[in-house]
């Protein structure tokens, strides 16, 4: 169209020693943006909550887990002989070891 002028836009320079003191600066705020600055600087050691005794749907979904995890190739009548085992001995209170059971369950 005639009669229309186009406008240019032109950053100014900046400086090279202010560019790197810009930068300087910003790498710096990053360094130092994670320190921890509350607390008297020695780690609170949080107490472990008690374990609280396994209900049965817990045993029975953590065991089903376990189970189909890393042997999803055993028949479902297998695993759920396996299950039972491990929910039986997690209701009992005993560390049920899974791989133990599933080697005797191989055919």
């Amino acid at each position: 169209m005639p009669g229309l002028k186009t406008m240019t836009f032109q950053l100014p320079r900046i400086p090279a020693p202010r560019l790197f003191a810009a930068a300087a600066l910003l790498a710096a705020g990053v360094a130092l943006a994670g320190c921890e600055t509350t607390g008297t600087g020695v780690a609170q050691a949080t107490p472990t909550p008690s374990p609280q005794p396994m209900s049965h749907t817990d045993a029975a979904e953590y065991c089903w887990m376990a189970t189909e995890h890393g042997h999803a190739d055993l028949p479902l009548d297998k695993r759920s002989d396996i299950v039972a085992q491990c929910i039986k001995e997690k209701m009992a209170g005993k560390s049920a070891d899974l791989n133990d059971q599933q080697a005797k369950a191989k055919p």
